[in-house]
């Protein structure tokens, strides 16, 4: 049974911000069309749904590892700090945006909190992700059968 680490980071991260949309489930902040996310950028983000993206990112990202913090996370989606005319350097994204994605994917249980202060993958998140995951991989073998199809008719033709 394919799991998360068997298909590209992408494709999960489209279907499971898919998912997290459609279930109308995870508590979006009202911030969100507002807010930047990193004091290094000048725009807020173009697309209006990058909360469930980020969300789905950082669902993947705890659940390829054991138990991640908050400031993990803000070095993860951090970027390139450009200086004017002095040399780039890396900046963390906001760790505001990370912990309350944390705390949305808690409410929906996900996530849970470990002892230590970071954040784990809990089991009803596992199962979760693994359903979407074996989901990708099915729709892509779909799609996949109907390429060849349509390869065997014109090759008829």
């Amino acid at each position: 049974m394919p799991g998360v680490r068997d298909i590209s980071a992408e494709a999960f991260i489209t279907a499971y911000a898919s998912h997290l949309k459609r279930s109308g489930k995870l508590e979006v902040p009202v911030w969100v069309d507002l807010v930047k996310t990193g004091s290094f950028k000048e725009l807020a983000p173009y697309d209006p749904d990058w909360f469930y993206v980020r969300a789905a990112a950082v669902a993947r990202h705890i659940y390829l590892r054991k138990d991640v913090g908050i400031g993990a996370l803000t070095k993860l989606h951090g970027g390139r700090n450009r200086r004017g005319n002095r040399p780039s350097h890396h900046a963390d994204s906001s760790a505001s945006v990370q912990r309350k994605v944390c705390q949305a994917l808690e409410k929906i249980g996900v996530l849970e909190q470990t002892e230590n202060g970071g954040r784990r993958i809990s089991q009803d998140g596992q199962r979760d992700l693994d359903r979407i995951a074996t989901a990708v991989v099915e729709a892509a073998k779909e799609e996949e059968e109907e390429d060849e199809e349509e390869d065997a008719e014109e090759d008829e033709e």
